[in-house]
C-alpha cells in the first residue's frame, strides 16, 4: 500500500486555461465522441444492455439527448 500514488490532488496543469481554439476543438471532439457512442448504444441488443446493467428506458433517455450534452 505504500507504493500507491495520491491521485486526489489537482495537478497544476489543470489550473491553466487552454488556448480558446484548443478549447473549441476539444468541445467539438467531445460532441463527436458522444454522438458516436450514442450511435453504438442504439445498435446494442436488449440482452447486451442487461449485461451492461442498462434498461431500455436508460437507453432511450440517453439517445434523446442532443449531441452537445
Amino acid at each position: 500500500m505504500k507504493d500507491l500514488q495520491d491521485v486526489s490532488a489537482t495537478p497544476v496543469q489543470a489550473l491553466v486555461r487552454p488556448h480558446p481554439l484548443r478549447r473549441l476543438l476539444s468541445g467539438v471532439w467531445q460532441a463527436l465522441e458522444r454522438a458516436r457512442t450514442r450511435r453504438l448504444l442504439a445498435q446494442i441488443e436488449q440482452r447486451d444492455l442487461a449485461d451492461l446493467g442498462l434498461s431500455h428506458a436508460d437507453r432511450l433517455n440517453e439517445l434523446e439527448k442532443p449531441f452537445w450534452r
